[in-house]
């Protein structure tokens, strides 16, 4: 190989050396949580440095729910500055493995785009069984049973629960267990339809922002 080769060889090397460079190094791009129950989020703190010699730029930070927010300190890095992203998932009523992702997109013309995944297990707060009763039209208006029960690790001493019309009845009584209750739902007659959303309260000391919802409803005549 002659002289001038290898100096265009040796050009293009660096070239390609300071593309794969500019990029940002990331901390993990996966991160698993265990939120506490009863927690109304979980958090992420995904980290990166700018270990390139060059600003980089972030574009655009996406989050691929609406129930996942993702905040970003400021939009340029620095050579050698570390920052981080913070992904919020709002728990709400979801329970189980729950799998969300944030694309970070920056100037980086060999990578452009950078996929942080959050993983929360979710634990059971309350179950409901059912979490629907129902009468058929003119059936015995007697009292049906929801019992609710705590999940693993969670503690409640009481229930409130308050039915959306006067057309039903609620009253909770303990149930077999520590953590266990029965809602008793009685309509007041079954002769008309009628439908209620039934708001289930744990106690404050519990959970103090988590509602759970059941129904209750008397069907219409099939006449």
């Amino acid at each position: 190989m002659n002289l001038p080769t290898k100096a265009l060889v040796s050009v293009l090397f660096l070239g390609l050396s300071t593309v794969a460079q500019a990029q940002l190094t990331w901390e993990k791009t996966e991160l698993n949580l265990e939120p506490p129950p009863g927690a109304d989020s979980a958090v992420a703190n995904f980290k990166y440095e700018n270990k390139t010699d060059k600003t980089i730029n972030i574009k655009a930070v996406r989050t691929s729910c609406g129930c996942t927010t993702a905040a970003l300190q400021k939009n340029d890095v620095a050579p050698g500055e570390k920052g981080e992203i913070v992904a919020t998932l709002k728990t709400g009523d979801r329970t189980g493995m729950q799998v969300k992702t944030v694309t970070v997109e920056t100037d980086d013309p060999k990578e452009p785009q950078t996929i942080l995944t959050l993983k929360a297990n979710i634990a059971q707060f309350l179950e409901l069984q059912p979490a629907f009763v129902f009468w058929t039209a003119n059936e015995d208006p007697k009292p049906k049973t929801i019992v609710a029960k705590a999940g693993k690790g969670v503690t409640i001493k009481s229930l409130e629960v308050t039915s959306s019309t006067p057309d039903f009845t609620t009253k909770v009584e303990p149930g077999a267990t520590a953590g266990e209750f029965k809602i008793l739902v009685q309509p007041k007659e079954t002769a008309h339809q009628s439908t209620a959303n039934l708001v289930i309260k744990p106690d404050k000391a519990a959970g103090e922002n988590k509602v759970f919802n059941a129904s209750a409803r008397v069907m219409p005549s099939s006449s």
